[in-house]
């Protein structure tokens, strides 16, 4: 339970822990009534549970599975080329341009995948870039302009939150962000009036109706 990467790791790679809405989730933990194990097999008996590494019994009213989820093995198995499953699933991340489009795979635009502090209005901000790109108000770059700018944002992955590089993230910078966003779509980057609001005032989900 205790993390063993720092706060602010944990907010850039938006790794945010949330505590348990109970007052005594902990104490039933140091109690045992609790138990926190981790197995990669198991089966039940009738009275719990056993895990296979520790050819362990544990009685049990209640078993949570928390089990995580591998993302980018979903999306590589929705082609029937292999090829195609390689480009997203070849990388520790998605290699997305604006965090959205494949280089190699421009009929495919992905939302969502790449998480941030706020997802339902991030998720909004790239379903406006993609339809401003389906409706043709701009051009995503070349291949190779893509992959470059893929490889700056890699780069700050791994400066950014290290050992936990392994997904994607817009928390750490969400304002630069949204700029390369507006930018693409002909909106005005400065949404504040006044260049000292839009330097020190906190940016929220309402300064990005579109003007």
């Amino acid at each position: 339970m205790i993390p063993q990467h720092s706060f602010s790791k944990d907010v850039r790679s938006c790794l945010l822990a949330y505590m348990p809405d109970s007052d005594n989730f902990f104490d039933e933990l140091e109690k045992g009534s609790i138990k926190l194990k981790k197995s990669q097999s198991y089966s039940f008996y009738n009275k719990g549970i056993l895990l296979d590494e520790e050819n362990a019994q544990i009685e049990a009213d209640v078993v949570i599975f928390a089990t995580g989820y591998k993302g980018e093995e979903k999306l590589k198995h929705i082609f029937e080329s292999s090829t195609f499953g390689e480009f997203i699933a070849g990388s520790p991340r998605i290699p997305l341009y604006r965090e959205c489009v494949h280089p190699h795979i421009p009929q495919l635009a992905i939302i969502g995948f790449s998480e941030s502090l706020s997802n339902i209005y991030i998720s909004e901000m790239r379903a406006k870039w993609v339809a401003a790109l389906l409706e043709g108000a701009f051009k995503v770059p070349s291949v190779d302009e893509m992959q470059k700018d893929i490889a700056r944002w890699d780069k700050y992955m791994k400066e950014s939150t290290g050992e936990n590089h392994y997904r994607s993230s817009v928390g750490g910078l969400e304002i630069w962000y949204n700029d390369q966003l507006c930018k693409d779509m002909g909106m005005n980057r400065m949404r504040k009036t006044g260049l000292l609001a839009n330097l020190l005032e906190p940016h929220g989900p309402m300064d990005y109706i579109q003007k």
